[in-house]
């Protein structure tokens, strides 16, 4: 009942408007073209909307020159066009109109339909915030915050940021509560930015709904609660949010429970498909696992792929391993070894170790002790305990570096230290009984005392400063 008098009151309005609209009236005008725009009362017509849009912006009315613009920018009614865009939005607020101000701004932002400069976008953003317009608020506080048009000024921008804010505006809302957690001219404050999340998340900004369900995840402003943290993410989620979709698979895969690595990997794969890389990766290691799915090495093969093809590290890495392993896949260590290569110059470590040890090995690659020895070098001087092991053995036999036992030592120490139980100490890397072993013992007595690890460090520290070396030239 209400749906028939609600279409009978449209028609009944837009019976009014029609005849006034053909006598000429301009606000009849715009208003029936809004309802063939909108579909109100009629079957949406652009066609019929841009006519009467036309016929009152004509006549000047400063609201049919925006909209008439709108449809020209957005080609609703006619063929997309930025010049004509531009000449109605442009006439439109030189009436005042606030919001064909902010979207002439825009146009100049972008360079759509006129010369682009952020300075003139900026004094149309000004303009139209200045009459109260929220979303030019926003605007604007984003020119000074990025220096788009004006020097950046964090004070000026959380101050229009606020007042966009208070207005109820979320984009808004949401900049305010990030430069809370970031600290952006202000002390960094957690727990006024989940105030700001919690408003913007309120009104269904899905990034605002995702920072504040992270923020319960993490208890940070709030206190920890992961049942609000899941509930947060998967309204964020539901709206495909990419980020809050990754966000919530990491959450679900971290915890116990049934149905939790099901749930994981369908966030996974659906933050995948809309191209998250840590998500396609993630992804992959869920099938390769065999955790939330039947374990299936070809499909996380191919979600490796496409993670390691736009450069993730970790997904190059664990690609060269299924190559070296032939999981999934037939072995090809050539492959292995190029893919391990890719994450080792991003500083891969465990790339470099694997590298190293295709090297020495001559694995997919020309055996090569000095490149084998570098690669070991990168990956254990971030600590990597299985590739100091691995350059204490090569430093210790003088394999692709000058020998040097009390090094080896050192590096075998850390290794240790690394929580390595294989890795032996200093009794194996120089002949028992000799003058290397004599020395070595005498120097590393008089410091490593009950825990050799913090002088190991220290060693490490004056070695990596004392020999800083590049790649070398790769064995023909």
């Amino acid at each position: 009942m209400n749906r028939q008098n609600a279409a009978r009151e449209g028609q009944e309005v837009f019976q009014w408007f029609l005849p006034a609209a053909e006598r000429g009236d301009p606000y009849a005008q715009f208003n029936l073209g809004l309802l063939y725009k909108h579909g109100d009362a009629v079957e949406r017509d652009d066609v019929r909307a841009l006519e009467w849009m036309q016929r009152a912006a004509r006549q000047g009315l400063a609201a049919a020159q925006n909209h008439l613009g709108a449809m020209y920018c957005n080609g609703r009614g006619a063929a997309r066009s930025d010049e004509l865009a531009a000449r109605w939005f442009g006439r439109a607020a030189a009436q005042g109109d606030p919001a064909a101000q902010q979207n002439l701004g825009q146009l100049y932002r972008k360079g759509r339909g006129v010369p682009q400069s952020d300075e003139v976008a900026f004094g149309w953003f000004y303009r139209a915030a200045e009459q109260g317009l929220a979303s030019a608020q926003n605007l604007l506080g984003e020119c000074y915050l990025q220096g788009l048009g004006a020097p950046v000024s964090h004070p000026l921008a959380m101050a229009w940021f606020r007042k966009a804010a208070r207005q109820g505006h979320g984009p808004a809302q949401l900049n305010l509560a990030l430069m809370y957690r970031r600290g952006d001219g202000v002390e960094a404050d957690d727990a006024q930015a989940v105030c700001w999340f919690r408003e913007a998340a309120a009104g269904g900004i899905p990034a605002a709904q995702r920072f504040l369900g992270l923020a319960y995840a993490n208890g940070h402003g709030v206190p920890l609660d992961m049942a609000r943290a899941i509930a947060w993410l998967e309204r964020a989620a539901a709206q495909d949010d990419a980020e809050a979709q990754y966000g919530l698979g990491t959450l679900l895969a971290s915890r116990q429970g049934p149905g939790g690595d099901e749930r994981a990997l369908d966030c996974f794969q659906r933050a995948a498909a809309r191209g998250h890389v840590q998500a396609q990766y993630w992804a992959g290691v869920m099938f390769a696992n065999g955790r939330g799915a039947r374990r299936d090495p070809a499909r996380a093969l191919d979600y490796y792929l496409r993670a390691a093809e736009q450069g993730a590290a970790n997904a190059q890495f664990s690609l060269g391993v299924m190559y070296a392993k032939g999981d999934g896949v037939a072995r090809d260590d050539a492959l292995a070894a190029e893919w391990y290569r890719r994450a080792a110059q991003q500083g891969d470590a465990s790339a470099q170790n694997n590298l190293g040890v295709l090297y020495a090995g001559g694995l997919g690659v020309p055996h090569d002790d000095t490149l084998a020895t570098y690669w070991y070098r990168q990956a254990a001087e971030q600590g990597h305990a299985l590739a100091q092991y691995n350059l204490g053995g090569m430093v210790n036999s003088g394999r692709g570096a000058e020998r040097d036992p009390l090094r080896a030592y050192m590096w075998m120490v850390l290794a240790a230290s690394g929580g390595q139980s294989w890795s032996p100490l200093a009794a194996t890397t120089a002949a028992p009984g000799s003058e290397e072993e004599r020395h070595a013992r005498t120097c590393v007595a008089a410091r490593l005392g009950a825990n050799g690890g913090p002088w190991a460090r220290a060693l490490a520290t004056r070695v990596r400063a004392a020999r800083r070396v590049s790649p070398p030239r790769q064995a023909s």
